[in-house]
């Protein structure tokens, strides 16, 4: 059997695409989700992919969670850190409850997340860690701060996990996608969505699977020196 994977997030969008292609990749996948039960049921009928429900924002939900994947799937050796929300709002009208809900799933759920995972990693001498950002962590984002602030604490975690889990065989990296055809983004309005595409230099908005593939290199043996670095998949649209 394959090595066992976690996706959080991981039965819609680029979540999806994500776990159906390290599943045709070889690895056994669990896809975590929130709260669509019908897209999840779905999404498992499909593609035989079992899923979970829990709130990464939540530790113990979160720990409970992880213990069942590996009481059915086996101990997890890569983990993609996914799952993730947007309350837009001009930071003069943000509330702190707009600022709280991002914070508590867009970057502790990134703890939440790894953290239970961690010590059987380290046991092991092998692990890949991969959190998906944002190009808008990179360079911020108007009506965003929320969101920008956790996608940029995604990155530090990264680069401090590399740190602490190379001698141990484990790797930590972050992918920063711009903008990319799922589900939410097609559902702007056409003339917003010609704006974006007007100032991204490729011409077009990203494919899911051109960010699932980033991440199944990144899982695979191969990516072993590439160690606390970032992918921007964004068609040229922002350097670092």
């Amino acid at each position: 059997m394959g090595r066992v994977a976690l996706v959080t997030g991981g039965s819609r969008g680029i979540g999806e695409a994500i776990s159906k292609a390290l599943q045709a990749e070889g690895f056994q996948v669990a896809a975590t989700y929130a709260g669509n039960d019908e897209a999840a049921a779905k999404f498992s009928a499909e593609t035989g992919i079992k899923t979970y429900k829990w709130n990464v924002a939540d530790y113990a939900s979160s720990k409970a969670g992880i213990a069942q994947v590996e009481a059915d799937l086996g101990p997890i050796e890569v983990v993609v850190a996914n799952a993730g929300i947007t309350r837009d709002a001009p930071f003069h009208k943000m509330t702190p409850e707009q600022w709280n809900e991002v914070i508590d799933t867009n970057l502790t759920g990134v703890f939440n997340t790894i953290h239970p995972i961690w010590p059987g990693m380290r046991e092991r001498k092998f692990g890949r860690v991969i959190v998906i950002s944002s190009i808008n962590g990179q360079k911020g984002q108007f009506a965003q701060t929320n969101y920008a602030a956790t996608k940029a604490g995604d990155l530090g975690i990264v680069k401090s996990l590399a740190q602490e889990g190379a001698r141990a065989g484990i790797t930590a990296n972050a992918i920063c996608p711009g903008y990319i055809a799922t589900e939410m983004v097609m559902a702007i309005p056409e003339k917003v969505r010609d704006s974006i595409i007007a100032n991204i230099p490729a011409g077009r908005l990203g494919e899911p699977s051109e960010i699932a593939r980033c991440v199944c290199f990144l899982a695979s043996d191969d990516s072993g020196f590439i160690n606390g670095s970032t992918i921007s998949a964004n068609g040229a649209q922002f350097f670092v």
